[in-house]
């Protein structure tokens, strides 16, 4: 009953589900496009089916990674990039794949200043203070100077190896004084097992020389952008490790 809930609650966003058909770009730009789904990388599945050629077409905002977990992705402004567990930026080839990744055309509803010292979790709950609604996802651009961000990135990894494994080997990456950009979505509770309830955040430094998935920070002054959305798009694999996976079980605790 508790995975019904969970699956039969995504309805209230007007999820459309499909495998392999053409997506139609609809008029309304409050969509979100994810690749597969949080609990597929949960398992392991890192094939990507989808290139980052066809994916730019869906949206120019967003995260996700790569074709075996291969680092962090960032796409700000239209350009895509790839963090690896160096913690540098590489070129990002349009005809690279990725196994998730969620995007969206980001057209800000609210912006808010950011003018004292805040820790993450703190920034978090000064900007879900301002949100309308717990039920609606929110894409979420923080242009700012950071006195420390505390970041990672995962080395590929072979299908079917556990995420919660696989983060066992990232690196981590520590930045001090420097301004960049938050880029990441907040998602509602009950989209657990499709995405990851809560804040997802991924940062990329000015210079567009590095940066990772963040973990904590501490920010000193700044600009969010905040984008409604109340659409999301789900493009399942048709790989057979997917169509063989009981999603409904995931890892719940990797996840965490």
């Amino acid at each position: 009953m508790k995975e019904a809930a969970i699956y039969f609650g995504i309805i209230f966003l007007v999820i459309i589900f499909m495998a392999g058909h053409e997506y139609k770009e609809s008029i309304d730009k409050d969509i979100l496009f994810q690749v597969s789904t949080i609990s597929a990388l949960m398992l392991g599945d890192y094939n990507g089916e989808i290139s980052f050629k066809e994916l730019g077409k869906h949206g120019d905002f967003g995260i996700g990674t790569f074709n075996g977990l291969d680092g962090e992705m960032v796409e700000l402004d239209g350009n895509f990039y790839q963090i690896k567990v160096d913690g540098e930026v590489y070129h990002v080839s349009r005809k690279m794949k990725t196994p998730f990744a969620m995007v969206t055309k980001f057209n800000a509803d609210k912006v808010i200043e950011i003018d004292s010292e805040m820790s993450c979790s703190d920034l978090q709950d000064f900007i879900s203070i301002k949100l309308p609604s717990k039920n609606l996802i929110y894409a979420v651009r923080i242009n700012g100077k950071f006195s420390y961000i505390l970041a990672r990135s995962v080395p590929a990894q072979k299908q079917e190896t556990p995420l919660s494994k696989a983060v066992e080997m990232q690196s981590f990456f520590e930045f001090y004084g420097v301004k960049g950009d938050i880029v990441g979505f907040n998602m509602p509770d009950f989209s657990e097992n499709v995405n990851m309830p809560g804040w997802h955040f991924h940062f990329l430094i000015d210079d567009k020389k590095s940066g990772g998935h963040v973990l904590d920070c501490e920010i000193e002054e700044g600009i969010v952008y905040i984008d409604y959305t109340d659409k999301i798009f789900i493009d399942l694999s048709e790989n057979e490790g997917f169509l063989k996976m009981n999603l409904v079980s995931g890892d719940a605790g990797g996840l965490e």
